[in-house]
């Protein structure tokens, strides 16, 4: 199961390792640490949505603070494969609750910055091409390959734009920085589904 795991140096951090260990002794299953990802996942779209609406700043605070939602739900995804192998919590239903929350998580939060740049349709393209990215990684794996997490934009790394993206929008052009942001994420993963998918085809077609 952990050749499975994206390769994250946070993983063998001491802050990451001490938040584990907690979660442990608390009691915390992976599955209840995976379904509060979608639950910062759906406060992040509540914050996006809001921002549109109210005095600068109340749009520079739901900005601000749906970043650090973008981040909690990252450490979400990282703690809960911890506690699930070092913690020794892993359940049958596991798997499951390590990859649907993740779908809805980045519908939420490319829907939630597409509203936020009233660019609707923009941020669900973002969503759609994140989701078919982790498709032809479970596609993969479903046949038989190890999980294929190359980039150029894969989830950190579009969770990462994502955040910078909304920092700056909530000093700076919020519409303008958003539009900017979710471009560079949409380009930027499809261009990671079109590399997963071909280095997918080679390797059926030569096994």
């Amino acid at each position: 199961m952990s050749d499975n795991r994206r390769p994250l140096t946070s993983r063998n951090s001491a802050w990451a390792a001490r938040l584990a260990s907690w979660a442990v002794q608390k009691g915390l299953t992976p599955n209840q640490i995976s379904q509060a990802s979608m639950g910062f996942a759906v406060l992040g779209f509540g914050l996006y949505a809001l921002s549109t609406h109210g005095p600068g700043v109340v749009q520079f605070l739901c900005l601000i603070l749906a970043a650090a939602t973008v981040q909690a739900r990252l450490v979400c995804n990282l703690i809960d494969g911890m506690v699930a192998i070092e913690g020794g919590k892993g359940t049958k239903d596991g798997p499951f609750w390590n990859e649907a929350p993740d779908r809805v998580s980045d519908l939420l939060f490319f829907a939630g910055a597409g509203l936020a740049a009233h660019q609707p349709a923009l941020g669900l393209l973002a969503a759609a091409l994140a989701i078919v990215t982790a498709y032809i990684r479970e596609l993969g794996r479903a046949e038989g390959f190890p999980p294929d997490f190359s980039g150029p934009l894969a989830k950190p790394q579009r969770m990462a734009v994502l955040t910078a993206g909304t920092v700056l929008a909530a000093f700076y052009a919020t519409d303008w920085t958003l539009i900017v942001t979710l471009w560079i994420i949409a380009l930027g993963t499809a261009a990671t589904v079109i590399r997963r998918s071909w280095t997918l085809i080679d390797k059926l077609k030569s096994r």
